[in-house]
């Protein structure tokens, strides 16, 4: 599975953050597919993580 762990180290977000983002993510790509997803060989997970680091997605926290 390929993950960026250059920009894993360098991160200065809130990684529990950053791994509940990817996470639902990778539920959006497995619903709804995504084009990026032919390139990975189908490794959602690796897509979403991919796509959360690069900013190629935002999120934002939900207020309580």
């Amino acid at each position: 599975m390929y993950f960026p762990l250059e920009q894993l180290i360098v991160c200065e977000g809130n990684m529990y953050e950053i791994t509940c983002a990817a996470i639902k993510r990778a539920y959006q790509i497995s619903v709804t597919g995504d084009p990026e997803l032919d390139n990975m060989e189908g490794k959602v997970v690796s897509l979403a993580a991919k796509q959360v680091f690069n900013k190629q997605v935002v999120y934002q926290r939900e207020p309580l």
